[in-house]
């Protein structure tokens, strides 16, 4: 069962927690020669090499990769009742909390007659993906749909890989949800070859190139993305799922370990994390984890993920400690359940997205808190975020001088070209003022 790290002697540094921490040691360059394969196969052969790849990787031979609106709505009619209500609450949910993602325009008043106006601009274009392969994930259509319709996207387009119990087709249930949100441009298609059909285009199916890439996916999904990025814009290199809980003694045993199965049943790869200064309390959640993992229905999948070098209870001296080993980490759910959680929360700086409390779990964050369940992996929290409107906006800065105050900052560019050696930067401002 899960291992034990413990770092109470010692106080490392964050270099030397970088270290410390506990990850897969899995070979990402050995993922990015076989993702730079399966591109350079779509970007030669197009349609066909998505097909060819679907047969191979996903089981099963597309009758057609584009996806036809008539099967979309067929998907919508037929979906449960229960799961239909549950995803227009999650989609009504998500758009209220992406709406507050939106930036106002703005402009700066630097002088009589000098503005700078900062405007966001939508991109036209994205590609959104949705992974298919151990679960089926209609709440990553949501997750990735929602808040571009929000920025003001106006074309979407919407990949998912070939499902070989359903003849090659996308999973019914991921159709509905694209239905629900209006979305009718779908395609069959998976993995690295999705990432670069959606970068470059596939003229015989009529996918022009996007302009950003979006959703989480395995190893070749990620390399994928890293790969294309430059020809698209990406949000990050979302890969295996991770969960880190920073508890004490205080927190309910059971429920901390019910929130790490919960993770860790979506793949052999994810990293189920508790940090905690209560050896006491460690040894009780990793009693809990082994009654839980072994009657869970992915049972063997948990045993796997829970055992693998990424997963650790991690022992610590205090809250401090423990919120400096997350901070190096940096996890894509970071939960807090501890006595004062907004003290440790203060500690925190890098995080895709946390949950305060022992009635906010990652599962919430995963369907309805409203929050997007599209984050940062493998410590890429320390410099990016997790999916939202912004994702799919663009700053710019609209410049707007009248004569006077143009002629006022005359002098002083004059100035800054000449000192630069560039005086013909000058004379363009010179030059409006004399004849």
């Amino acid at each position: 069962m899960i291992q034990i790290i413990d770092l109470r002697d010692i106080q490392p540094n964050r270099v030397d927690l970088a270290d410390l921490i506990p990850r897969s040691k899995t070979d990402f360059s050995v993922a990015t020669d076989i993702a730079r394969g399966l591109i350079d196969a779509v970007r030669e052969r197009g349609e066909e090499a998505l097909l060819e790849q679907a047969e191979r990787l996903d089981g099963v031979r597309p009758a057609q990769v584009r996806i036809h609106a008539e099967e979309i709505g067929a998907a919508v009619r037929d979906l449960d009742p229960a799961v239909r209500s549950s995803l227009e609450e999650a989609i009504s949910r998500v758009t209220t909390a992406s709406e507050a993602q939106l930036p106002l325009a703005k402009v700066t008043q630097l002088g009589d007659g000098a503005e700078v106006i900062q405007r966001w601009q939508p991109v036209k274009r994205v590609g959104l993906y949705v992974p298919g392969g151990k679960a089926v994930y209609p709440s990553s259509v949501v997750m990735n749909v929602v808040p571009a319709q929000v920025a003001g996207v106006s074309s979407i387009a919407l990949a998912s890989p070939a499902q070989k119990q359903f003849d090659g087709s996308v999973h019914p249930t991921i159709l509905a949800a694209a239905g629900l949100l209006g979305v009718d441009e779908v395609y069959a298609m998976g993995g690295a070859g999705a990432v670069g059909a959606f970068a470059y285009g596939v003229p015989s199916l009529g996918l022009d190139p996007v302009q950003v890439i979006t959703g989480p996916g395995n190893i070749y999904v990620a390399a994928a993305k890293r790969l294309v990025r430059g020809v698209a814009g990406i949000d990050s290199e979302a890969g295996p799922t991770e969960i880190l809980v920073i508890a004490d003694a205080t927190a309910d045993a059971r429920l901390v370990a019910a929130d790490l199965v919960s993770q860790a049943e979506h793949d052999e790869m994810a990293a189920a994390l508790l940090v905690t200064d209560s050896a006491e309390f460690g040894d009780r959640v990793r009693a809990e984890l082994e009654i839980i993992a072994a009657s869970t229905h992915h049972s063997a999948r948990v045993i796997e993920a829970l055992d693998g070098q990424q997963s650790a209870i991690v022992l610590v001296a205090d809250m401090g400690a423990a919120a400096a080993f997350s901070n190096a980490y940096g996890p894509e759910h970071l939960e807090i359940q501890t006595e004062q959680p907004g003290a440790v929360l203060d500690l925190i700086d890098s995080a895709g997205a946390i949950f305060l409390g022992e009635n906010s779990p990652v599962s919430l964050g995963d369907y309805l808190a409203g929050s997007n369940h599209v984050l940062p992996t493998g410590g890429q929290s320390h410099f990016s975020s997790g999916l939202g409107a912004y994702t799919f906006l663009r700053p710019q800065q609209i410049v707007k001088y009248s004569r006077s105050a143009l002629q006022e900052v005359e002098a002083r560019i004059v100035a800054l070209s000449s000192a630069e050696d560039l005086p013909a930067h000058g004379d363009a401002i010179t030059a409006r003022f004399t004849r």
